[in-house]
């Protein structure tokens, strides 16, 4: 859920930090930090959280007939 009142603070969330490459996180009020690190300036910015992939479909418990008219 993007919008969940209980978000996991972590700096790659945060509004105050911006992505300098992919295990570091430049933060304006902190300086480089971790991605994973967190403090209590943190701001939960939703745009720079990517949702995870949806599970695949299994239609393999369907036959022929459940998809004709």
């Amino acid at each position: 859920m993007l919008f969940r009142k209980k978000i996991q603070r972590a700096c790659e969330y945060c509004i105050y930090g911006t992505k300098a490459d992919e295990d570091t996180i430049l933060c304006t009020r902190k300086g480089m930090k971790h991605p994973e690190d967190q403090c209590r300036r943190f701001k939960y910015d939703p745009t720079k959280r990517i949702p995870g992939k949806p599970k695949a479909l299994d239609f393999s418990k369907y036959d022929e007939q459940d998809f004709s008219l």
